[in-house]
């Protein structure tokens, strides 16, 4: 059996531009599995070398380094994060992020920037949301986009309301849409998508190959996704992630899915590292985790 090891490497915030923290390193283990047990995370602890604290070795080529990043404050945050029910408004479908939220973006930017994490990363995967979207072009698209008809933008002037300049796609990773990492799906219009289609024309340099259908078969109005089918959801990604040739990446995603995918990690660890890697993430957080492919039989 194939096993993966997680471990929280850093924390930075842009809410608050001077806030920058890092982290004890901590590593915890999980079997990566097939998307048929993907909720058969418990229980484990019998079988770990290092759930007692002490320090794990593992090869290099077994581990990947992945940066998660929730989006920018959205429309629906400003009422919604003080009211639940008015995630329920019909006038924040697919919600663009606001102009604290293209700063928060514009911290988060200089930041990965001055650390040398840009330049590490091979490549970003996004949920096909309009918040995600413009929070990872934001964050790493490229510098001064010029209107030359041979290269494509990541994002076009004034996309999804953004009042913001084209971003060009130009010296930086590549940035690839996934349907797996999307916000928990059902009856908040918030959390339901555009058409492909019009996302592209958008977001011109963004690959949506990997996104099965046009329009948004997995968002119902009746009925909301629960707990228990976001985490197995997660943990499927995690599993595709594992399947990735990349070593470093990063994830433009949504606190509903980080929460509960996290959460579903560390049962078999000590209770700090359990609460470590399930802290609700704040708008336009990043934080560094180190995932290994072991092998244990």
């Amino acid at each position: 059996m194939s096993t993966v090891t997680a471990g929280v490497k850093s924390s930075i915030s842009t809410l608050k531009p001077s806030f920058a923290s890092s982290l004890r390193s901590r590593r915890v283990s999980f079997p990566l599995f097939s998307p048929r047990s993907a909720l058969r995370f418990s229980g484990l602890s019998e079988n770990m070398d290092c759930g007692d604290g002490g320090p794990c070795v593992f090869p290099l080529h077994r581990c990947k380094t992945i940066h998660l990043v929730r989006h920018g404050q959205g429309i629906h945050n400003v009422e919604g994060d003080k009211n639940y029910d008015a995630y329920m408004k019909s006038e924040y479908f697919d919600a663009h992020i606001t102009p604290l939220g293209w700063q928060e973006v514009d911290n988060l930017r200089k930041h990965v920037r001055d650390s040398g994490i840009m330049k590490k990363i091979d490549l970003v995967i996004v949920s096909p949301l309009l918040r995600t979207l413009q929070t990872a072009v934001g964050v790493f698209g490229g510098e001064g986009y010029t209107d030359r008809t041979d290269v494509l933008p990541l994002m076009v002037e004034n996309a999804g309301n953004s009042n913001r300049a084209a971003i060009s796609s130009l010296n930086c990773p590549p940035i690839v849409a996934f349907e797996l990492c999307r916000e928990r799906m059902g009856v908040h219009p918030c959390d339901k998508r555009r058409s492909i289609s019009e996302y592209q024309s958008l977001f011109p340099a963004i690959d949506f190959s990997l996104v099965d259908s046009n329009e948004d078969t997995w968002w119902k109005t009746d009925v909301r996704e629960t707990k228990e089918e976001i985490a197995s959801r997660g943990l499927k990604f995690m599993n595709w992630l594992g399947t990735r040739k990349e070593k470093e990446m990063a994830i433009v995603t949504h606190r509903a899915f980080l929460f509960h995918t996290l959460g579903a990690f560390g049962n078999y660890s000590h209770h700090l590292e359990k609460k470590e890697l399930s802290k609700p993430f704040s708008n336009c957080e990043l934080r560094s985790v180190v995932i290994v492919d072991r092998v244990t039989g």
